[in-house]
């Protein structure tokens, strides 16, 4: 039986090694568009090298998953003169992806200037702002811009106007027509509903560490009233600190510790995170239940993944007028997010916990394992041409979501299985799949916590 424990354990490290995340996570580019003197203005601020090398921004979380990171890495070590060079070699490339209409009549872009941050960390994301600029016809009266999908999230804002657009254009989306003397800003209402899928889309897919802090939670006791606590407790700390940094009141923290040790607050919050994804995990191997310090560890926690959380809300800000809006719609996204992946989770499991407690039949978690089993296989198979360059290179699978979804299936399926038929075994639940899971939570946890906490040292 020990056998089969190392089996279950083995085959779920081998599963998340293969979708951990690394350096370089795509980020949204931020555009400030103002009038100035009878033209209307564009600076964004962007990550430039992964235009130059190609890389689709809509189709990839991780530009190291990407064919190009090669070209990307080679871009990112450029000094800004040398980067500033290939920009401007690849500036008509760009130029011909925007679009940009004035009263729906449209105009060609001129680039202006683009200003590149210095190299420093190349395994961080490197910054650049890009200006553009076009010649309003006499009496313009509105503008909408976007560019193509392969250019990722563009956050634009209006400046300098009262109530100005603000706007959150996904995948090639285009802006709503532009008042050029301002008003267009959204209500609290449309600001609420848009800020909702930006706040689960960093839950699923993107907000990997946090993905595992509530599977950690999830693990412990799979039953209502535990989880209950435990995720009630984090989400209200978050919450918190989120609702603070967003405001601007945690400001003084980030000062003090650049001030002092050099290094940004969020540098410090990361290995943190990372630290409490282990520790929750650490703690379900050895714990059968909530032990008596676990809510105020886990609201201590919650209270740094707020700042986390902040961090990304800081990469394209608020909205001023609509911000209660804007921040609440993004909390009630990352929920959503947090729910979504606890139910994904429970929906696996919670044949083998029924069959565990006696509640069911072996054969009905057979008949279920076995269906989903061969669902993802046949999806694997379906997906059989990538398998070649994931085992080459198993960081790839990250950009290959059908792929990743196939891989879950399978392997949530072959630890339930393994638990079921071992349903004799005293716990089985726990022992085949709760704890070998938490021990690959806690491995990974422990690994962020050191290449962070590295990073964080070398950057200062």
């Amino acid at each position: 039986m020990a056998f089969l424990q190392v089996l279950s354990s083995a085959v779920l490290i081998w599963f998340t090694v293969l979708s951990t995340a690394h350096a370089h996570e795509v980020i949204p580019s931020i555009g400030d568009m103002r009038v100035v003197d009878g033209e209307v203005i564009f600076d964004i601020r962007t990550n430039v090298e992964s235009f130059v090398a190609g890389v689709n921004l809509t189709e990839t979380a991780d530009i190291n998953a990407s064919a190009q990171a090669a070209t990307y890495d080679e871009l990112r070590a450029l000094s800004p003169d040398q980067l500033t060079a290939r920009f401007n070699a690849f500036w008509p490339d760009l130029a011909a992806a925007i679009t940009l209409n004035v009263d729906g009549a449209a105009l060609t872009p001129e680039l202006r200037n683009i200003a590149v941050d210095p190299v420093g960390n190349v395994e961080v994301v490197r910054f650049s702002t890009i200006s553009f600029a076009a010649v309003l016809p006499e009496g313009a009266d509105t503008v909408q811009m976007g560019w193509a999908p392969e250019f990722g999230v563009l956050v634009l804002r209006q400046m300098d106007v009262p109530a100005p657009y603000d706007g959150y254009l996904e995948a090639g989306a285009l802006s709503d027509n532009i008042s050029l003397a301002g008003g267009g800003q959204a209500t609290w209402l449309e600001t609420f509903i848009d800020y909702i899928p930006v706040g689960f889309d960093h839950i699923v897919p993107k907000g990997l560490d946090h993905i595992l802090f509530v599977l950690g939670l999830f693990f412990l006791a799979a039953r209502f009233r535990p989880l209950l606590l435990q995720v009630s407790l984090f989400t209200v700390a978050h919450t918190i600190t989120l609702a603070l940094a967003a405001l601007g009141y945690t400001q003084f923290i980030d000062d003090f510790t650049q001030g002092s040790l050099g290094v940004a607050f969020i540098d410090i919050v990361e290995p943190l995170i990372a630290l409490s994804i282990a520790y929750v995990a650490i703690e379900n191997i050895f714990m059968k239940g909530i032990s008596p310090w676990r809510p105020f560890v886990i609201f201590v926690f919650g209270l740094l993944h707020g700042l986390g959380f902040a961090s990304v809300l800081g990469e394209f800000g608020l909205p001023d007028d609509t911000f209660v809006a804007a921040l609440i719609g993004f909390n009630v996204g990352v929920e959503v997010g947090q729910l979504a992946v606890i139910a994904a989770m429970f929906f696996f499991v919670w044949q083998t916990l029924r069959i565990d407690r006696g509640e069911n039949e072996v054969s009905r978690g057979l008949v279920l394992y076995t269906v989903l089993g061969v669902i993802g296989f046949g999806l694997l198979v379906m997906n059989a041409g990538d398998i070649p360059m994931v085992l080459g290179d198993p960081i790839q699978i990250l950009d290959m979501p059908a792929m990743l979804f196939a891989l879950t299936v399978v392997v949530m399926a072959i630890l339930c299985l393994i638990a079921i038929t071992q349903r004799d075994q005293l716990e089985a639940y726990r022992r085949f799949v709760a704890v070998p899971a938490s021990v690959v939570i806690a491995a990974i946890g422990l690994y962020w916590f050191i290449e962070r906490s590295y990073g964080t040292i070398v950057g200062a």
